[in-house]
Order: C-alpha cells, then structure tokens, then sequence
C-alpha cells in the first residue's frame, strides 16, 4: 500500500497517509478501516456535529500510544475547514480565546480521521453561521459506573433517569458511550446552559436520593464504587460529551451508539450493550439513525 495517496472528496482534494498503519492493535483496525468507519457513518454523524465547536482526542501511534486533545484547529488545516473562534472557557470574556473546528461536510470529517482524530467530542450548545455562541439544545445525563458496577446497572439507572423526565413532561433517548457507560439525551428549546445544568443536578439528586446503593450524584470517587455516578456536570457550557457515532479509544473500535430503550430494559451483560463499527454501520442500514429525534424535537425544559 503507498505511504500516501491523494483523493479527491466532495471537491476538496486530499492526501491521506499510512492507511496501513493499525490503530487498534487486538483488532488489526487500520487508519484506511477508521476513514473508511467515518466516509460510511457520515450520513448520520454529520448533522450531530453540525454547529457545535469540536474537541478531538488523537492517538497518533494506535490506541495503545499516547494521546492528546485538541481543541485549537491545527496551523496545517486545509482553508476550507471551518473555524470558530470563542472565549477560552473561564477566561476573562475575550481575552483568550481558542479557534475551533466545526464539522459541516465529509471532507472535514475524512481530514480528522487522517490525523487519527479517533474521538469526535461536542458541547450542548452550538453556534450560528456567523460564529455568535447560542444557548443548549441537548441535555445529557452521562451515566459512569464505578466498579464493580457496569453498563448493566447504568441501564437500569438510565430507565430511572427516564421515567423521571417522563414525570416533567420529557422525553430522552439513550446511547452507548462506547466505553464503560451510557448516556440519556434529551433534546430542548434553546435554553441558557445554566438551567439545563441546574435542572440535571437536581434531577441527579432526586434520583440518588430514591435509589442510594445504585446511585452517586457527588464526584466524591470514595462514593462512588458500585454505584452509578449520574454526571450532571456535563451540562456546564466548558464540558464536552462523545458525540453519537464516534469511535472510541478502546481495545476493539467501540463506537457511542444510540439505542432503543427496549435494548436498555434487555441488558443483562456488558457485551449486550457493546458495539464495533462493523456493528454500527449495520445497525444503520436495519434502523436508521436511532438520535434523530435529538436533531428534530425541541421539548421546553421546566422552570
């Protein structure tokens, strides 16, 4: 295989380089089979990063190697990837910022997976065609076992999580992290982001205070072990979560993947809830995009 090939995408020509080159060593996946995973994804990957400013986790030397976030654009970014620039979150306002790549069409998304942009993590909040920040539009309950625990109590967490929202007139839409938990999603009106991280947080404690042996709303690590640690800080305007459809950083390509709560109610073990992207692109092709409805309905978050 040549070292680099050049390719033209959507009009935009690229040079893409090591397509031999194994990025997750136990499976033998390839940075050609993480292209290929995100050319073939793309359809329904592209409108969840559409607007929201992106953070990359990169490994470089495969899974196993070392890695690094990247929030700034790097110096060598083709013209036509979009940049924003914004406030260094906790920053004085406007005195540091950082330029940021927002995703709008394959040729970006193919440019990341080159430089081995394994992990694609977003805000809930977007900004507008001019670059002006807007309020959150997404919700996130991030649900993180502490061990013994496993995504097997986070699915029986994440149904808590749902009827609860259920009792405030809301509905959420579960997915995978792709790691070791699970996430609930609920799409919104566009809100300040400090209400959804208000409402989290007291939603968290609703539920821990139901349920103290499954649950842990507190960061405390001491507390958490067995538990379920209902995250509601990924709310804050500074915090990203994995985007749906992301590969993860794992031993096999896992990738965050939405599901039906029907898959929730029938986990009995961890492999139940874990999928590779061979899985996902066919679960694609049998269901579609299951966190479309994050893309459609806007739901008022209660006061």
């Amino acid at each position: 295989m040549p070292e680099k090939v050049t390719v033209e995408v959507e009009g935009r020509r690229l040079q893409l380089s090591n397509m031999g080159k194994v990025l997750y060593a136990e499976d033998g996946f390839t940075k050609g089979q993480v292209i290929d995973y995100y050319v073939r994804i793309a359809e329904v990957l592209l409108p969840h990063l559409a607007g929201r400013p992106l953070t990359v986790k990169r490994y470089p030397d495969g899974v196993d190697g070392k890695f690094f976030f990247e929030k700034n654009i790097p110096s060598h970014a083709p013209s036509w990837v979009r940049r924003v620039e914004l406030p260094t979150p906790g920053s004085t306002r406007q005195r540091e910022t950082i330029s940021y790549i927002v995703v709008e069409a394959l040729p970006t998304l193919v440019w990341l997976a080159n430089l081995a942009a394994l992990e694609l993590h977003i805000p809930q909040w977007t900004v507008g065609p001019r670059g002006g920040v807007r309020g959150a539009n997404l919700l996130v309950f991030d649900l993180d076992p502490g061990p013994p625990a496993t995504i097997v109590e986070c699915a029986r967490v994440a149904t808590m999580v749902r009827d609860v929202l259920a009792d405030d007139g809301l509905q959420g839409w579960p997915k995978t992290s792709g790691s070791k938990g699970m996430q609930v999603y609920v799409p919104l009106r566009e809100v300040d982001p400090e209400r959804p991280w208000a409402y989290a947080k007291e939603l968290a404690q609703k539920i821990s205070a139901a349920a103290p042996k499954q649950v842990v709303w507190q960061m405390t690590k001491a507390l958490r072990p067995g538990k379920v640690l209902i995250d509601w800080s990924q709310n804050n305007a500074a915090k990203t979560t994995v985007a749906p459809y992301s590969l993860r950083a794992q031993a096999k390509p896992t990738v965050s993947t939405p599901i039906t709560w029907d898959e929730v109610e029938a986990c009995r073990a961890v492999a139940d809830l874990r999928f590779t992207a061979s899985d996902v692109l066919a679960r694609i092709e049998e269901y579609g995009d299951l966190a479309a409805p994050l893309l459609e309905l806007r739901q008022p978050l209660p006061r």
